[in-house]
């Protein structure tokens, strides 16, 4: 897959994951609708972070000729996911909400506002 093509699979499951967790996090929690929605979004992240690292950074040091500092919110992506998940199976809603709180934050804000900087595509696609 090019560049370009990478970024339209990455951004068509970034945007959705975004209003799912802005959703789940604004209304009740522990319903069935919530755990439903809750293992799309998961996945979601998950797909997408998966994305984000056939993806070369464009901006700022490479690291072995492909990997930039943004990776690292791909790779915290794959780690909060499954904390997540099986704090939640075994009951652990503190864990549960930190992960998730912590993967909205790092994953869609940061990661999102990074987005943003100019030289980055996004960047030249929304402001010119």
């Amino acid at each position: 897959m090019t560049y370009l093509q990478l970024t339209y699979l990455h951004l068509g499951t970034i945007a959705p994951a975004f209003f799912i967790a802005s959703f789940l996090l604004l209304r009740g929690k522990g319903t069935p609708f919530h755990k439903r929605l809750g293992k799309v979004y998961m996945s979601l992240m998950i797909f997408t972070s998966v994305v984000s690292l056939f993806m070369s950074a464009q901006v700022g040091p490479q690291f072995l000729g492909h990997f930039g500092y943004i990776h690292l919110l791909s790779v915290i992506a794959l780690i909060s996911v499954p904390v997540a998940y099986f704090a939640i199976r075994k009951g652990d809603v503190k864990n549960h909400a930190s992960a998730m709180i912590g993967l909205y934050v790092g994953g869609l804000l940061i990661a999102g506002g990074f987005t943003l900087m100019p030289g980055r595509l996004l960047n030249t696609w929304i402001f010119g």
